[in-house]
């Protein structure tokens, strides 16, 4: 009997790194060189094979290759569901809210299991429906306006007390890096 030696395991090919051509909008829709990707299949494959690197950047792994993700503002882009429920661009259920956030331009920033991410503008309304006052009342924009003012206003939603931060520290404070390029 002859012993045949074990069959070698198969390495990936040295394959280079895209950046600059996938970007993420603030909406949570994924664009190809600037143009919306309306393919259902590719979407498909972009939310599936989407996260983060490790070293704040984002990319989708595409068989050896990474494609990194320059985002237009976070990592994450959250929608209000069904029932309210929180949902990622890419399908996935956010969990628990452990904090939320408003920046000084109306965003409306959510931390959740998978991380941080923008609330979609276009559920903004069903937002600060939500919202109530120290005293329970519900909200109105004069006291969305005052918090984002930087007044002392206490405003919670789903109980859990808004906070404000300004745009241009997010990126930082949160520990992930928006340009593709910024880590290559």
């Amino acid at each position: 009997m002859t012993q045949t030696a074990p069959l070698a395991q198969t390495a990936w090919p040295d394959v280079p790194a895209c950046h600059g051509w996938l970007s993420l909008d603030r909406r949570g829709g994924w664009r190809l060189k600037g143009e919306v990707v309306r393919h259902e299949g590719l979407i498909r494959f972009i939310n599936a094979n989407y996260g983060p690197d490790g070293c704040g950047r984002w990319r989708v792994q595409n068989g050896p290759q990474q494609v990194f993700v320059d985002l237009e503002y976070t990592p994450w882009v959250w929608r209000l569901g069904e029932g309210g429920n929180l949902l990622a661009h890419t399908g996935q259920a956010a969990g628990p809210v452990e904090a939320v956030w408003v920046d000084d331009e109306g965003a409306v920033l959510l931390l959740a299991g998978p991380g941080i991410g923008v609330l979609d503008d276009r559920d903004l309304a069903a937002f600060l429906d939500e919202c109530v006052g120290a005293d329970g009342a519900p909200a109105d924009e004069a006291l969305f306006a005052a918090l984002m003012c930087g007044d002392d206003v206490c405003l919670s939603w789903r109980d859990c007390q808004l906070d404000t931060i300004r745009r241009g520290e997010v990126e930082q404070y949160f520990g992930y890096l928006a340009s593709s390029a910024s880590g290559a």
